[in-house]
């Protein structure tokens, strides 16, 4: 049985993994969970599942599991902010942690997790993103695994099973293309947050859902991708693929092309990491071929949807622009959401930012919260109404 550490709980990400560890109660033991700020969900979860550790890192949210276990005489141990993540991340009984926070937060407790020699499936992708080669390095180090969960590198990681990265061509993440497909920038000008919130898709949270919109997510992804699987950037393709139903491919040098393929529900990417290398049987439904539309691919828009564009740039320049990329944009969904600034303005403030920072090679964990603490605090001085 496998013991686990969910950081996330209750997003998205979170909640779909309670569903496997429902389905497959016999194989998981959730040890220990954390949310932000949705004490209701989390008291839920104590109810169900009695995690023996929970970190809350909203103090009112804090205050309010503390008091139900209090009254309900739990010996769950409620533990506060940062602290509690990183602590619930390296317990001793914990197998795998699921990092499902999503943003920056997730850095430091998954890295000292794999410090931990704890196996990771991850996603969050900012982890990647900001502190690839440090983590990376770490993974190896300790030699934990790291199991991608989003579905894009779900895919990827499957289909380079059994096969040598010298053999690799390239890889092919697909993007739906978001809410905004095929749209011209003079067609997004006044583009509202509940526009951009309403994917064709997939069911996300709103930062993801509105990075689905900028193709962000997909810049992200490239980032990631370089890092877990060591591949150049001009190896990594982003192609639009609006059905979702080819989650992403790998082109070898002979021509061939090996896709994964799977309906549009993210406990299966889940189920595969925490079960790897087994395969259990299907929680969701599976593709039917003879109800399935036409398979469509695109090229993607580098011009309406700039920040795409960006992530290479940054990914390439190395040192800390992926950093200053993420802090910017995190910083700029918040404003978007928030309606203080236009949707086309993420874009803009991305490429600001990065054209302010200076991107240094050195780098550690520190470091790099220093420095998405200092571009966020420019872009909310600078652009915040």
């Amino acid at each position: 049985m496998k013991k686990l550490t969910i950081l996330g709980a209750t997003g998205s990400i979170g909640t779909q993994a309670l569903d496997v560890i429902r389905k497959e109660e016999e194989n998981f033991s959730l040890v220990a969970v954390s949310a932000h700020s949705n004490w209701k969900s989390i008291i839920n979860i104590l109810e169900e599942f009695n995690p023996s550790y929970v970190a809350m890192t909203e103090i009112n949210a804090y205050n309010e599991v503390v008091k139900y276990c209090r009254d309900r005489n739990k010996k769950t141990s409620v533990i506060f902010g940062m602290e509690g993540l990183n602590a619930i991340s390296t317990l001793h009984e914990v197998d795998i942690v699921l990092t499902s926070i999503v943003g920056m937060v997730g850095l430091k407790p998954t890295f000292n997790a794999i410090k931990a020699g704890k196996d990771i499936a991850l996603a969050n992708k900012e982890t990647l993103v900001v502190g690839g080669k440090i983590i990376m390095d770490e993974v190896n180090k300790h030699k934990v695994k790291l199991l991608p969960v989003d579905s894009e590198h779900s895919a990827i990681f499957q289909c380079l099973s059994g096969n040598s990265k010298d053999e690799v061509d390239k890889i092919i993440i697909t993007a739906s293309g978001g809410p905004f497909r095929g749209k011209k920038i003079e067609e997004l000008q006044n583009i509202l947050p509940e526009e951009a919130l309403k994917h064709p898709r997939w069911n996300m949270g709103k930062k993801i859902s509105i990075d689905s919109a900028t193709l962000m997510n997909k810049g992200l992804e490239v980032i990631e991708a370089h890092y877990l699987f060591g591949l150049d950037y001009d190896d990594i393709q982003v192609v639009v693929h609006p059905q979702s139903i080819v989650h992403s491919m790998v082109q070898y040098k002979d021509g061939s092309v090996i896709a994964q393929m799977g309906t549009t529900d993210m406990r299966l990417p889940i189920q595969y990491a925490l079960n790897y290398p087994k395969r259990k049987t299907v929680i969701g439904e599976k593709l039917n071929f003879y109800n399935m539309e036409n398979l469509t691919f695109e090229k993607p828009d580098l011009t309406t949807f700039k920040p795409l564009k960006l992530a290479y740039e940054a990914g390439k320049a190395g040192g800390f622009a992926p950093t200053i990329l993420n802090g910017a944009n995190e910083a700029s969904v918040e404003l978007f959401l928030n309606k203080e600034i236009k949707f086309l303005q993420i874009g803009n403030i991305l490429e600001e930012a990065l054209n302010k920072f200076h991107s240094s090679e050195d780098l550690s964990i520190e470091s790099i919260i220093d420095m998405d603490k200092k571009v966020r605090e420019y872009v909310f001085k600078h652009f915040k109404l």
